[in-house]
């Protein structure tokens, strides 16, 4: 008990630190800038008592951080008066402790600042990941596909019994070595190390973020609360922060954060008396915005890479808004200063400051490039190296504790850089008289080094008594039950780690949903048009159907065309299931929602939209086409067919929630499709089927929607017999037979009766497919409607328990080393080790390489009164106002300001990539407008990385090298470039990783590599290329800029939170504010003398002890500080002289560089190289992405392979009866379905290499005329072989070639396919060309399918084919010439025989023979009489001969190779469409 009471004052020793340090009492923190911190106490209770009345009075608030500074929010002069009400953190994330206890809610413990306490405490903690130290994943291939399929059952017995052998341990590698260490309530952890140290991972674990790792060792403590507790009832309590945005980029900044905020509102115990839930989201939101600097984006797009919306910066504190929401106790923040400003940055670390000491929170943090100011306002800083912990302790300790080892004192350096540094052996310096051989230098002897510091025996000894204090002391334990449970809402279980009830949960995700639904007007407007123009097309094919024999089969066909394309439309539903699962895997772990509700949420979301679209479809169509005309019937239709719609759509999603990508669910969908269509009841009667397949067709929905909507329209209708269904019968010159149903004639109708010529419609079903009206509801209602549930249980389990989130493995994907990439990776390796040894160096601005006057003559780039105006809902909005500047050869220029100020907007316009808005202003290179070649003479590093995904990083850097430099450099050359690029970016343990499986990092070096790699001749742009590098490539990556900028080039770049060090690297500055209006432009100067001086001219003073990167910032207003000075600096800016001087200076460069001779007379060139050489080297990259895509060329192989095989199964080794005739001509009209499966697969790959186009069409590397012919050539010989395969499969099983064009007519089915293939290919490139998203391209493939393949003379009978149709579409129609082609080549001279239930039997009048009563008829129309001498019961057989059933469709043999080469024509004319339209059609609004 002693001990026990020990560490009891202990901990409350450190909460009345806490308290203290609030209080400005606390020695270690002291208050150096005067404030009165009782004064702030005293308000913080005035403010509390204020919001719990609900008082509205606009009143300006101070809240200090641990350095004392003060962060207030006032009255924002160019927001036009809105005011600057502070955010009250204490109010929004915990109520108001007074105001709680005020209102009598006693759940949190003692005092203002005690609240729920929640310490982290680990011990020997190591995590290990897949894959050994020397391991390397290989990409798969192609061929690795089709070998594993082939080995597939020999895998699949081993698998069974490898469990009965002795199993060899999965190879792992340790990415976090054994630490122990302790993290009070109200203490922050700042986690430094170089990139891929470990630091996400030990966030990661810290989190409870398990998954991605195989195995996680040691005990995590959370208040004494196992991590297995934390995860099962708590889970939303610990919660981490990634580095990547992922956000739903079509819902505006208020939608998201409402969405966050109505999942983790407290419930009525957990709020003050009469402030209601809306009320609180509502005062949260506003403030929350305020905050971090949003409100202006309020109403924007979140946006991605492709959507406009808010800047990065602006994305980044949207993602720390959404986490801030979820009101956790443990924080893990994943360098969320990236893009960022280095005010914004400062501002949002001390907002965790704030929101850590006072409401007693446990924060951990990995930051790149952390200033000084963010360094200091830690508790705690933990160093890694390669994953093992090489100090943990006090901050101001941590640089002294390193000098102490013998490392070099670097004092201009940061201390977050300095401790960086240390651990990287290219960087690390030591001090005179020490080297590798005297101080710790490997990651093993640093953490020894450590482990035998006072500071790792002081950390245990906290650590010890901590974790005793919790075993014994329940206290803090208990609160935060308390707390977690009193804000749950009413009727949410105690052991819930949920907020919000399911009910609560499906609700809000409902909201959302139908908010992004119905925010894509573009996808909602197609889907209503094109769904629309389908139902009047339909409809008019199936114009007003008779009620006579003629319009029996004619129904059945209509209702069962009506259900494929209401249910299979349903298809585009699985793509659509995999692209937000990055964003239920953040919300889900935040705890917002359990998984299986957004399964629930998307039904319920999309049914007032799809039951709508439905409903006007089913009235088109069933009106236009002559179903039965009464409200009951209708409806019932409507019923049936919904909820088919319903089950169907379930049935897919399921599917895209259980497999891991689009083509494993395809090939698994590829099973069910053809069998739902071939298995309704409909193309193969049920009494036709095999019987070894024919359970497939009682667990069909389709056939139960389709037999329920059959029993609905035929039990209220007759027909009456009449015309070609009576036989014999007259026609042509024929008049011998009665035009009525006489005695001796018969009606072949099922259902007919002897000597009647009316037929009920329950007749017809009953003997045609044995349908019976009496299921329509007991059976056909009753199961339709399990399946929609049964379907939305799948999904539910299927989220809730196999949760398929992606990839995230965390390790590089690499292609196997060749010869010359062997040798080249050898030489990278041995230059990287000479490197090492030369490290011990002083960082310091390397000088000019040559005089300005030995340079060659380089072009000045101007502009001049630079405006630009966007439109937005409502009128327009100015992003840039009158900027003025210039970049002189041999200068590096740095362009800053806050988050949103339009540092991107003016690099995208200056740089020629806007193509919407107006720009006003002279843009002029010497002088002179920009000729075509500008954009190939600039390079741009934008901010978003988005690179060929199946490249390795040294081939997408020779790619560029290649096609941007000029041709005559010889490729040699190009090589070297690349590889020194390669080896400044420090890549070289990349170069031949995937760049889909690189992290933010590399992905960032590696976009900048791409653009260095052009050598731009004019002006190299970067936007943000410091943004997620650790501070040793930041300044590695500066100081490159600065060598090329010694040579000439000239280099304009944005650039977030640079240290002074950096800083000082830039010649120029150009500083903008928010509007886009110029701060400053001029030079820097030495150690910034020169910024220095005019800012202290003007009142804003800079200390010497701070950077001024930062102050300036903070000077003019870029965080949340109110600006120094009464007046706005840019109408400063606009008095001075250095404005004038500017503009001066302008003047001269423009006159001088139009005293040179003018060489744009020269001929100019768009491109560097060749059309055949960009094909040749674009060809040659597609080919090599789509064979390093197994899934994607194997999937369609397989879908072929697998169609063919499944139909040539269901008509396996056909006849020659009518009925098998019938069937030869469903399974060659299954031929029609190959473009289908085409198009839904290279819509998705042709629109997303689209996008990587478009950055790269920017720069001018390959022309669009290259990039659509390319994506064709690649994709050509995959569909061959796919092709031939269906042709194999389908040819021989069935039995095809028994007709008179023989087996050698077989290959010229074989060239129709291909043909189909390729006419497959071009138009799912022309619908994906035409097309802004995937979204709408999908939508485009039910209607083009239906409405080839329904006009195509098969679907509907050439005869009664309505003549509008007939006269153009039908003629039009590619798939009429491909059925015409490969019917005629079959049936031709096919001899039929008719089985017995297949004769129509009649008696001839008395005393004749049949073929005395028939023969006139048989010869008018064809068969023949198969017992011509009898006198009763005589076999007509309807047809003879397979010509017979061919002619009367408008088919002939001899017109069979035109029909094939019209196919080839329609390919080249949709690959002619293709590439024009990728010339005139981007979508890509910037």
């Amino acid at each position: 008990m002693a001990d026990m009471s020990g560490d009891a004052a202990t901990l409350y020793d450190r909460r009345d630190d806490i308290e203290a340090r609030r209080s400005g009492t606390d020695n270690s923190h002291s208050d150096t800038t005067g404030v009165d911190v009782a004064r702030v106490e005293s308000e913080f209770r005035e403010l509390s008592r204020q919001l719990s009345r609900l008082s509205q009075k606009d009143t300006q608030k101070e809240w200090k951080g641990k350095d004392q500074t003060v962060i207030t929010v006032t009255e924002d002069v160019e927001k036009g008066g809105e005011s600057g009400e502070h955010f009250d953190l204490r109010e929004y994330l915990t109520s108001s402790n007074d105001a709680h206890q005020e209102a009598g809610i006693k759940h949190k413990a003692r005092g203002i600042l005690s609240l729920s306490h929640v310490g982290v405490t680990w011990e020997d903690l190591y995590v290990e990941g897949i894959g050994g130290v020397d391991n390397k994943f290989y990409i798969q291939t192609f061929a690795n596909a089709v070998l594993a399929f082939v080995l597939s059952p020999i895998t699949f017995i081993w698998g069974l019994i490898a469990p009965l052998f002795p199993s060899k341990k999965p190879v792992t590698r340790t990415i976090l070595h054994k630490s122990s260490g302790v993290l009070k309530p109200g203490e922050m952890c700042l986690v430094l190390g170089c990139p891929g140290t470990g630091c996400s991972t030990f966030l990661k674990t810290i989190a409870n973020n398990r998954e991605d790792y195989a195995f996680i060792g040691g005990d995590v403590l959370y208040a004494g609360m196992s991590a297995a507790e934390m995860a099962k009832y708590y889970k939303g309590e610990v919660v981490y922060n990634e580095e990547d945005d992922r956000h739903i980029a079509t819902l505006t900044v208020a939608q998201t954060l409402q969405f966050a905020l109505s999942t983790k509102t407290p419930g009525p115990n957990g709020r003050l008396p009469g402030v209601s839930r809306k009320e609180f989201d509502r005062q949260v939101l506003e403030t929350i915005l305020k905050m971090l600097n949003i409100s202006h984006t309020k109403q924007t797009l979140v946006g991605d890479e492709f959507v406009r919306g808010v800047s990065g910066g602006e994305r980044k504190r949207v993602s720390i808004a959404e986490m801030m929401a979820t009101r956790a106790r443990v924080q893990a923040w994943d360098n969320s200063t990236r893009g960022l400003d280095a005010s914004t940055a400062l501002d949002f670390v001390k907002s965790l400051r704030i929101m850590t000491d006072v409401l007693g929170q446990t924060t951990f943090v990995t930051l790149y490039q952390a200033g000084e100011g963010i360094y200091n306002l830690f508790d705690k800083v933990m160093v890694l190296n390669e994953g093992r912990q090489v100090f943990y302790g006090p901050p101001s300790e941590a640089r002294a504790y390193f000098e102490s080892l013998g490392y070099k004192p670097l004092p201009r350096q940061s201390t977050a850089d300095y401790l960086t540094g240390c651990t990287d052996p290219n960087e690390r310096q030591f001090a005179p008289g020490h080297s590798e051989n005297n101080v710790p230098a490997t990651p093993l002897d640093l953490e020894n080094a450590f482990r035998q510091s006072k500071y790792a025996r002081d950390l245990e000894e906290e650590r010890g008594k901590y974790k005793r204090l919790q075993e014994t002391d329940k206290v803090d334990q208990e609160t935060f039950r308390a707390a977690v449970t009193a804000d749950k809402k009413k009727g949410v279980s105690k052991k819930s780690p949920y907020t919000l009830g399911f009910t609560g949960q499906v609700r809000a995700l409902v909201v959302r949903q139908f908010q992004q639904k119905m925010q894509d007007k573009f996808q909602l407007y197609t889907s209503f048009g094109l769904s629309t123009t389908l139902a009047l097309v339909l409809g008019g094919a199936f114009w007003n159907l008779p009620l006579t024999a003629a319009g029996a089969f004619t129904r059945a066909g209509v209702i069962f065309v009506t259900l494929v394309v209401t249910c299979f439309d349903a298809f585009g539903e699985m793509p659509l299931q995999m692209l937000g699962r990055p964003i239920l895997r953040k919300q889900t772990s935040y705890s917002m929602y359990r998984p299986s509700a957004i399964a629930i949420a998307n039904t319920l979301s999309d049914i007032p939209i799809s039951s709508t679209r439905i409903l006007i479809f089913n009235i088109c169509v069933y009106f236009m086409s002559g179903l039965n005309r009464s409200a009951g019937g209708f409806f019932v239709f409507y019923l049936f067919n919904y909820i088919a719609t319903l089950a169907i759509q379930g049935f897919f999603r399921t599917f895209g929630l259980i497999c891991t990508n689009f083509d494993s669910a395809f090939r698994l969908a590829t099973f069910f499709i053809p069998n739902f269509v071939e298995y309704t009841g409909y193309i193969i009667p049920v009494d036709s089927m095999k019987r070894w397949l024919f359970w497939i067709y009682y667990l069909n929905p389709v056939a139960y929607a389709w037999q329920g909507c059959m029993e609905n329209e035929f039990s209220r209708i007759s027909f009456t017999c009449n015309g070609d269904y009576v036989v014999p019968r007259n026609g042509g010159i024929l008049n011998q037979y009665p035009d009525g149903l006489g005695p001796n004639q018969v009606c072949t109708l099922f259902g007919a009766q002897g000597g009647s010529t009316a037929i009920d419609g329950e007749a017809y079903i009953n003997a045609g497919f044995g349908i019976f009206s009496s299921d329509e509801w007991k059976r056909c209602f009753v199961v339709l409607v399990g399946f929609f549930i049964a379907f939305q249980i799948t999904q539910v389990i299927a989220l809730e328990y196999f949760p398929r989130y992606g990839a995230t493995l965390g390790v590089n994907l690499f292609a196997k080393e060749d010869a010359e990439t062997k040798r080249l990776n050898e030489l990278q390796r041995e230059r990287k080790q000479k490197k090492r040894g030369q490290a011990n160096i002083d960082k310091v601005i390397e000088g000019p390489t040559k005089v300005e006057s030995e340079r060659p003559y380089r072009k000045t780039f101007t502009w001049e009164r630079l405006n630009y105006v966007v439109p937005v809902p409502g009128g327009t909005r100015q992003l840039l106002h009158d900027v003025y500047g210039y970049v002189k050869p041999g200068t590096l220029t740095a362009l800053m300001g806050a988050s949103g100020a339009g540092k991107t907007t003016c690099l995208d316009v200056l740089a020629q990539r806007k193509n919407i808005g107006v720009i006003t202003g002279d843009v002029l290179v010497d002088g002179r407008p920009l000729s075509d070649d500008f954009a190939r003479g600039t390079a741009y590093a934008e901010q978003m990385d988005v690179h060929e995904g199946t490249a390795t990083v040294r081939e997408a850097m020779r790619f560029s090298a290649y096609l941007r430099q000029p041709a005559e450099v010889p490729q040699e050359e190009k090589d070297a470039y690349v590889e020194e690029i390669i080896e400044l970016l420090e890549l070289q343990d990349l170069t031949e990783a995937m760049v889909m499986s690189l992290n933010v990092e590399a992905r960032k070096r590696l976009t900048i590599g791409v653009e260095l790699a052009s050598k731009p001749e004019l002006l190299l742009f970067l936007d943000e290329p410091t943004s997620g590098l650790d501070a040793q490539s930041a300044w590695n990556l500066v100081r490159f800029l600065r060598k090329l900028a010694d040579q000439g080039q000239a280099i304009l770049c944005t650039i977030h939170q640079p240290s002074s060090l950096l800083f000082e690297s830039f010649d120029r500055l150009l500083l903008l504010e928010r509007g886009g209006e110029t701060v400053y432009f001029g030079d820097i100067g030495s150690d910034s003398h020169v910024l220095r001086e005019y800012f202290a001219r003007h009142g804003a003073e800079c200390p010497s002890n701070v950077n001024p990167a930062e102050y300036m910032l903070e000077a003019i207003g870029a965080g949340v500080t109110p600006r120094i000075g009464d007046h706005d600096w840019k109408d400063v800016w606009l008095d001075s002289p250095e404005y004038s001087a500017v503009r001066e200076e302008i003047e001269m460069i423009k006159k001088r560089g139009l005293a040179r001779p003018d060489d744009g007379q020269k001929q100019t060139s768009t491109y560097a190289t060749s059309f055949l050489y960009q094909l040749q080297l674009v060809v040659k990259r597609n080919n090599l992405s789509l064979w390093r895509s197994p899934d994607y060329i194997f999937t369609r192989l397989f879908v072929c392979a697998f169609i063919s095989l499944w139909v040539s199964l269901s008509f396996l080794q056909l006849g020659t009866s009518v009925r098998d005739l019938q069937f030869r001509v469903f399974s060659i009209f299954w031929a029609t379905i190959l473009p289908a499966i085409v198009m839904t697969q290279i819509e998705p790959l042709f629109i997303h290499n689209r996008r990587i186009f478009i950055r790269e069409s920017s720069s001018r590397i390959y022309s669009p005329y290259v990039f659509a012919i390319g994506q064709l050539l690649g994709e050509i010989p995959y569909n061959i072989l796919c092709g031939v395969v269906y042709w194999v499969l389908m040819v021989y099983p069935i039995g095809f070639g028994q007709g008179s064009a023989g087996l050698n007519g077989t290959g010229f089915q074989l060239l129709v396919i291909l043909f189909t293939q390729l006419f497959g290919v071009a138009l799912g490139q022309l619908i994906a060309a035409i097309s802004p998203s995937v979204q709408v391209a999908v939508l485009f493939n039910p209607f083009i399918g239906l409405v080839l393949s329904t006009f195509a003379g098969v679907t509907i009978p050439y005869p009664t084919l309505n003549s509008f149709w007939r006269s153009w579409l039908y003629q039009l129609n590619p798939f009429t010439r491909l059925l015409a082609a490969m019917l005629s080549t079959e049936l031709t001279g096919l001899n039929i025989q008719c089985k017995s239930d297949e004769f129509a039997i009649f008696n001839p009048p008395s005393g004749q023979t049949c073929n005395d009563w028939a023969s006139a008829f048989v010869q008018t129309f064809g068969g023949y009489l198969d017992n011509p001498s009898d006198t009763s019961a005589c076999r007509y057989c309807q047809y003879a001969i397979g010509d017979q059933f061919i002619e009367p469709l408008n088919i002939r043999f001899s017109n069979r190779w035109r029909d094939a080469f019209i196919i080839f024509a329609f390919f080249v004319f949709n690959v002619i469409v293709t590439i024009i339209a990728s010339r005139l059609l981007r979508f890509a609004k910037r």
